[in-house]
């Protein structure tokens, strides 16, 4: 449960010395965007050479990405009907305009990002592409033509495919007509072309990268009761191997640790990133080993060294908590998604599902085993299947192709009416557009652009997630800091020099941490309502949390008695999506330090900043609709972002 005590310091301060400015011009990418910059963000980035790329930046820098993109050699992708490649996608990530694949040029909303990740599903890779191609051998066999034999548009006719090719994924079982090893390795190999041919150290960074898409099927497969999500996106650093381990290897996410450690043997530097979680009916984060046994200290160890870092959010859904596990979080019901993998069936709401109470069960592990595998850092991703994340609630335009049509949408009121039938509730559809949100972006705190310097970032977490607009945000935690540490010319330098930043581990001390807190808004986004800290830790192995607002918009100080931001005032139109904004920041920031912290307890603690709110992207389609929004969606979103926790542990 929440409580809310009296904080023992907080200062907030409006810094003239923002903790994310330090950062050379050259180099600045996405992060700091001025008039100039923005007028130009339509454009693509040029190429820098190498030679001029800037030193790096000791107190570091900002970079926005996307380590988890689709295109048309993904098979779920390319029966829905993508077309573009990984080249395609790279363009886009670059500021160009690509096909959704249905006709509609589609555009990044704001500055070139400045790192991505094409991770096609690596079972089948290009297969399902290859299909059409009529004098292949693959197009010949009966699996394609029972594919590509009928009318794809068809919505029935894309679940069977999906289902039946997407089965095999699940049982590890494959379909071996369409297995063609060597063909999926050149497919493969198309990408890391695509990658090498794309990567502009200093300025644009690319990664070698696949998705391992572990299911596994709930009751019989008979029973059609769909499958939970234990996905994982596999990032190479550098050189990546010739033949990718995936599910049809073994579908067991253990067996792919085994397997990324034997290249890491090879001199081949590589680290996995679990799916968005919510899908996972608690499975993700769970409290035995996949195949049902106790958890051991090896097992601790090995997913702590293979998985960092996870998503938090993307276009389905967020897994940060939700309200049923979080029922004091007035913020936790947020782009929430309940549908398994493969069917419309509601996933259960189950603390294995969610970051927030497995931080938590992590600490309960270690006190255990001594070992805690949910150590972890938090990232956002978009898990488009069109090449090209969605990040604006006014320009969305979805996961698939067909995400566009106003029936799949369901933003608007069907065939054409001007008001919403009594009563009226969508069909639930294998892709639950109406669900899916304009999400999400992974933020890197990193000396410079490089593949380098960002794939150590990711290791050590020191990283962010964003459900979209280019926030950042940023923590310290330290016995030494003076309270006046924010205001230093060389506050950054002190915050590395006597502290951890995020992603760190201070030892449990006889008074609370102080702990250097800051955000700014997306240049080009809104501005800030507030910024939080959430703390988490076990009492009788059940996981705890607090929640408290540590710097508020217009500079009042949070409630001394629930430590809760006054109501800003922040409103939105609904018929014309115009905000109202009496107070709301460009920056927040503060120090402060646990006002219920208790020596020898360990807790892991991490920062949430919210925009003031804004209407989604449904409630924009009704406006242009001239249409009331769903009562069935959320009108309207605070987007938010992330940091990684800082861990306060005993020895």
């Amino acid at each position: 449960m929440h409580i809310y005590p009296k904080m023992a310091l907080a200062l907030t301060l409006p810094l003239t010395l923002a903790l994310g400015s330090c950062q050379p011009a050259a180099d600045r990418g996405a992060t700091n965007v001025g008039p100039t910059d923005h007028a130009q963000s339509s454009s693509v980035r040029s190429n820098v050479p190498s030679s001029d790329k800037p030193a790096p930046n000791p107190t570091k820098n900002a970079y926005f990405g996307d380590t988890h993109v689709h295109t048309k050699n993904s098979f779920d992708a390319y029966i829905v009907g993508t077309r573009t490649n990984a080249n395609d996608a790279y363009r886009f990530a670059k500021g160009e305009a690509i096909d959704n694949g249905e006709g509609h040029s589609i555009r990044l909303d704001g500055p070139p990002l400045d790192f991505y990740a094409v991770t096609d599903h690596g079972e089948y890779m290009g297969v399902i592409a290859q299909m059409q191609n009529g004098g292949s051998d693959i197009a010949k066999t009966a699996t394609a033509k029972s594919i590509f034999g009928f009318n794809t548009r068809s919505r029935e006719q894309r679940r069977n495919s999906f289902l039946r090719i997407g089965l095999t994924i699940v049982t590890g079982e494959p379909i071996t007509e369409i297995y063609d090893r060597d063909f999926i390795d050149s497919a493969w190999a198309q990408n890391v072309k695509a990658a090498e041919a794309h990567n502009n150290p200093g300025t644009f960074t690319t990664f070698a990268a696949y998705e391992f898409t572990a299911m596994q099927v709930v009751g019989k497969i008979e029973d059609n009761n769909g499958a939970l999500n234990l996905h994982r996106n596999v990032i190479f650093e550098g050189e990546a191997p010739k033949r990718l381990f995936t599910t049809l290897d073994s579908p067991n996410p253990e067996d792919l640790w085994t397997w990324m450690n034997s290249q890491r043997e090879q001199g081949l530097n590589v680290l996995a990133i679990p799916h968005n979680s919510n899908g996972s009916n608690g499975k993700m984060f769970d409290t035995v080993m996949s195949d049902g046994s106790p958890l051991t200290a090896n097992y601790a160890q090995n997913r702590l060294r293979n998985e960092p870092i996870v998503e938090i959010t993307q276009v389905k859904g967020t897994s940060e908590t939700h309200p049923d596990l979080s029922p004091n979080d007035d913020w936790a019901d947020f782009e929430l998604y309940d549908i398994l993998v493969g069917m419309p069936v509601k996933a259960k709401i189950t603390q294995g599902s969610f970051v927030r109470p497995s931080l938590a069960r992590g600490l309960a592990i270690q006190d255990n085993l001594g070992d805690n595998p949910y150590e972890f850092g938090l990232i956002g991703a978009s898990d488009s299947h069109i090449s090209a994340p969605s990040l604006s609630e006014e320009n969305h335009f979805g996961k698939f192709a067909t995400d566009l049509q106003p029936d799949v949408r369901g933003s608007v009121p069907p065939k054409g009416a001007k008001a919403w039938p009594q009563g009226y509730e969508a069909e639930q559809e294998l892709t639950s557009a109406p669900q899916y949100g304009a999400s999400g972006l992974a933020g890197v705190w990193a000396p410079e652009n490089t593949r380098s310097a960002l794939f150590a970032a990711m290791r050590a977490k020191e990283v962010f997630a964003t459900s979209g607009p280019r926030l950042r945000v940023r923590m310290f935690a330290s016995y030494d800091y003076d309270a006046n540490v924010l205001r230093t010319p060389d506050m950054l330098e002190t915050a590395y020099a006597k502290g951890v930043p995020m992603g760190g581990t201070l030892p449990s001390g006889e008074a609370s941490p102080s702990f250097i807190t800051w955000a700014t808004q997306d240049p080009n986004g809104h501005s800030l309502q507030r910024l939080q800290m959430v703390k988490v830790w076990t009492q009788n192995g059940m996981p705890k949390e607090a929640l408290y607002d540590v710097a508020c918009a217009g500079g009042v100080a949070p409630d001394a008695e629930t430590w809760r931001c006054p109501d800003n005032g922040a409103s939105v139109e609904l018929t014309s999506c115009k905000t109202d904004t009496p107070t709301g920041d460009a920056q927040l920031s503060a120090v402060w330090t646990d006002p219920e912290y208790k020596a020898g307890q360990s807790a892991a603690y991490y920062l949430r900043v919210l925009e003031n709110p804004k209407c989604r992207w449904s409630t924009w389609d009704a406006v242009r609709n001239g249409t009331s929004p769903n009562p069935n969606m959320h009108a309207t979103v605070q987007d938010r972002a992330w940091g990684s926790p800082i861990w306060v542990k005993t020895e």
